[in-house]
């Protein structure tokens, strides 16, 4: 399965005193409109992935999430590696626990992540292959078409099922591009 790759010796270098180099980039680096794709996107591969349990409280997953930072968590079917859903911070504070609530007649304290979640015939997905010449302005087409805040992104392998690559948040996104925006509007 796996491509060959003949070992070759690697060359070692050392920096020209007045190279000028610097520390690793950070997320505060700006993106242009026309950067690639997958400069915004989170890369779970280099990042892990956050997650919330199906029965837990939903209170509980947003506090969770306000403290990694995060406005949207995946949930894993416990002890196993499958995919249940999404939950964003917008579920859990917008009307979802409200209308479920209504419908099943439970109480706040019974609303569990499972209650308010995407399901997988719900979420708004990208495919890992169409990204590869797609621009970030056309992530935000995407994320402004879908009325999602988030939008996750499948690898698909052959006889294989999809698994999770990576995440486009818009939060990031906006925040990544802010300067770019500015500009194209100040023109």
């Amino acid at each position: 399965m796996g491509h060959h790759h003949a070992h070759h010796a690697l060359h070692l270098k050392t920096l020209a005193k007045d190279s000028g180099a610097t520390g690793p980039k950070n997320d505060s680096w700006q993106v242009k409109l026309n950067d690639p794709a997958m400069s915004v996107m989170t890369d779970f591969r280099e990042r892990a992935f956050f997650k919330v349990d199906a029965d837990e409280h939903i209170d509980e997953a947003l506090k969770k999430m306000r403290h990694a930072g995060l406005r949207a968590a995946f949930v894993m079917e416990k002890h196993a590696d499958k995919l249940l859903g999404m939950i964003t911070a917008y579920d859990i504070m917008g009307e979802k626990p409200l209308r479920f609530m209504q419908a099943s007649g439970v109480g706040h304290n019974d609303v569990l992540v499972g209650d308010v979640m995407e399901g997988l015939g719900e979420i708004a997905t990208l495919d890992m292959r169409e990204l590869e010449h797609a621009s970030v302005q056309s992530i935000l087409d995407a994320l402004q078409k879908s009325g999602r805040t988030h939008l996750p992104v499948m690898e698909y392998a052959d006889g294989e099922p999809p698994h999770l690559r990576g995440l486009f948040s818009s939060s990031k996104v906006l925040r990544l591009t802010e300067d770019s925006r500015r500009a194209a509007q100040a023109r």
